[in-house]
């Protein structure tokens, strides 16, 4: 059966999180619906990363497996048509070779955060950005997003129900933006590791907001990164401003494809 990469992108709010759910409407579930409008014996679909509850992606990917040699460009045009009104994209299909897997073929995932500091409620961006109603010091938190690069044994980060083998992984990168706006301004946090524990990066960026808001010094991360209990960790932020933003692979698959359109 031939092989296909999906790139989607999607609005998670309406939705429990990427992977199929008996009770709750899920990602995976309106891309497989779709899927099986066009082969109805088509299988189960695999992703990069598994979303949480309404995180939203630019950048996920899945595979598939279909019976039909299809066009990519008309594969996605096809998936489009059936995804509607889902508030999901497939932005781009490629050709891959059987060897390739969405998930244990992936080298890096990419995540940003976006944080609204703004006293007016969001209204063009609701459920889109975490909004704080204070302002926020960039110098801080940049200050204590540095003890997070590198190696480290991360439980404090970790939430307790997470299914990962070791607590133990490598930050390769924890960028803050600050970029303004009308009455306010938006921080912006680039993540890139090869894996991340479950609530990682949101565990990162509430415990950061601490920070700029002066509730914490950043000398205070390190000590509660290094004191491996959960009960260090500050506030775990809402999924609001949460995208999965791009996967790395050895060989981009997308690569010279032509977009959906």
């Amino acid at each position: 059966m031939p092989r296909y990469a999906l790139l989607i992108e999607y609005h998670g709010g309406p939705f429990s999180g990427w992977q199929r759910q008996t009770r709750h409407p899920s990602v995976q579930q309106a891309v497989e619906n779709a899927l099986r409008r066009l082969e109805p014996d088509a299988p189960g679909i695999a992703a990069a990363g598994r979303t949480d509850a309404g995180v939203h992606a630019k950048g996920q990917v899945a595979h598939c497996d279909l019976a039909r040699d299809w066009d990519p460009f008309r594969l996605a045009q096809a998936l489009n048509h059936h995804l509607k009104p889902a508030p999901v994209a497939v932005l781009k299909v490629a050709r891959v070779t059987q060897d390739f897997h969405a998930r244990f073929s992936a080298q890096e995932r990419r995540y940003l955060f976006r944080l609204l500091s703004r006293r007016a409620p969001a209204t063009l961006e609701r459920g889109l950005v975490w909004q704080v109603p204070h302002t926020l010091t960039l110098a801080p938190m940049r200050e204590a997003a540095r003890h997070l690069l590198g190696q480290h044994d991360f439980t404090t980060f970790r939430a307790t129900e997470c299914q990962a083998k070791s607590p133990v992984k490598t930050l390769d990168q924890l960028e803050i933006e600050e970029i303004p706006r009308s009455f306010g301004a938006e921080f912006r946090f680039h993540l890139r590791a090869r894996s991340f524990l479950h609530n990682q990066v949101r565990s990162f960026v509430g415990t950061l907001e601490r920070v700029g808001a002066g509730a914490w010094e950043p000398e205070r991360v390190r000590v509660a990164l290094e004191a491996r209990d959960r009960a260090a960790c500050g506030p775990v932020c809402p999924p609001d401003g949460l995208y999965l933003a791009g996967v790395g692979y050895p060989q981009d698959p997308f690569e010279g494809d032509s977009p959906a359109g």
